[in-house]
């Protein structure tokens, strides 16, 4: 190797291994301490506790079935529900038979658990979001989901719609989005509830 091709190469080496170092090593690290020290729980994953036991994160969705709970957003991620290793949509556009199908059985399976519900079906309870994992309904999901959730755990109406607005979440910045309320966080409160009737 001549000398001109090694003083070509050394100083390319170099800045390799010196980005390696800076870029796959010393910011990671930094990053994850300085998040770790300013932000704990989100660092952690946002876990969300009940008796001193992990039961899910703020982050993502869990699929409720049992009447007695507020369901959240459907889930298209596979093999399972809200898998947070496998995060993503259907892909389905609104035209889609396969949409069209799973949209009119989940507003059939919305109907047989509350026949008497003739409130108009919030979008956000029988459309899967873009991640499959959102842990959030909106107010008018929630509130179509009361008198079910009332019914089932034998409860005032209104004491279910005082905790749909204990849980509600405002808008991002004021203006982001729309109000919203966190399922896990809402179910947890129900049976923390039934835990003080008894």
């Amino acid at each position: 190797m001549s000398s001109n091709t090694f003083s070509t190469i050394r100083p390319a080496v170099v800045l390799f291994g010196a980005l390696t170092l800076i870029c796959g090593v010393l910011y990671p690290l930094a990053v994850t301490g300085v998040g770790a020290v300013a932000f704990p729980a989100q660092a952690g994953g946002s876990i969300i506790e009940a008796g001193g036991k992990p039961v899910g994160s703020e982050l993502i969705g869990q699929a409720f079935t049992s009447p007695k709970y507020f369901w959240g957003r459907p889930s298209a991620t596979s093999p399972m529900p809200n898998n947070g290793a496998g995060s993503g949509g259907a892909n389905l556009g609104p035209n889609n038979p396969a949409q069209i199908d799973a949209v009119k059985a989940r507003i059939a399976a919305l109907r047989a658990a509350d026949p008497g519900n003739q409130l108009p079906i919030p979008v956000d309870l029988v459309t899967a979001s873009g991640s499959g994992l959102d842990p959030e309904i909106s107010l008018a999901a929630a509130q179509y989901q009361a008198r079910r959730v009332a019914a089932a755990r034998q409860l005032d109406p209104a004491r279910v719609a005082e905790l749909i607005a204990a849980h509600r979440q405002n808008q991002y910045l004021g203006f982001f989005g729309e109000a919203r309320v966190n399922v896990l966080a809402l179910n947890l409160a129900l049976d923390a509830e039934a835990g003080q009737k008894r």
